[in-house]
């Protein structure tokens, strides 16, 4: 077993038994020029994330432990995009429209794609997921289940939307779950803060948190 020094107390995990979960740094949601950008949201918030998301990354990939990215994407015919998501957000520009990086978060278009630095390696999983958590309508369930996973570590986009949305899933679903703080980000850092103190209140109700140096210290250990 490995024990992170996290909050609200120590986080222990097999190795064996654990995966990275790396949420829709698509980019889209983080290149200049990309959707998000073109809503008026500053960027550089959610670019802060990328360094140690990285670091992360590489801690697992040289650990030769088991990887999934996800990417918020639609089909090109939005039959699993209901209204109720599409029609919400600026009026001007919605899933599905032709955007900067081509057709909104739809499957196969530039800004649906993993941004380079975090590009998924050969072997590595990839869900493409319709909703916010990645459970819903996708294989996550069973992939996990087949590899004998039961503690998630996470890092994404963003810490208040879909982070803490699969978060919230893999708890309900028996999950212990740790967030690497650096490695996740909001447009609006007072979402982040707020979602971390969420997440590990009443015990960690939802999951732990630690800091990238706490995990590498005890994987080193």
């Amino acid at each position: 077993m490995i024990t992170v020094d996290a909050e609200p107390f120590e986080f222990s995990f097999d190795p064996a038994n654990t995966a990275l979960i790396v949420i829709d740094m698509q980019r889209d949601f983080i290149e200049p020029g990309g959707f998000g950008e073109t809503l008026g949201n500053d960027i550089s918030h959610m670019q802060r994330a990328i360094g140690p998301a990285r670091d992360l990354l590489d801690l697992f990939r040289a650990q030769g432990w088991p990887v999934v990215h996800t990417r918020e994407t639609h089909r090109h015919d939005l039959s699993d995009c209901p209204p109720a998501k599409r029609e919400r957000g600026s009026p001007s520009l919605r899933i599905g429209d032709h955007g900067p990086m081509g057709r909104i978060l739809i499957r196969g278009e530039p800004g649906a794609e993993i941004i380079p630095d975090l590009f998924p390696a050969e072997g590595e999983i990839v869900i493409d997921k319709p909703g916010k958590g990645a459970f819903y309508a996708t294989s996550l369930g069973e992939i996990l289940a087949e590899r004998e996973i039961r503690s998630l570590i996470f890092a994404g986009v963003t810490t208040e939307v879909c982070v803490q949305t699969t978060m919230r899933e893999a708890n309900d679903r028996g999950f212990e779950c740790l967030l690497i703080e650096e490695a996740t980000e909001s447009y609006f850092p007072q979402f982040k803060a707020a979602t971390l103190d969420m997440i590990r209140a009443q015990g960690g109700i939802v999951g732990w948190t630690a800091p990238l140096q706490a995990l590498k210290a005890a994987v080193n250990e």
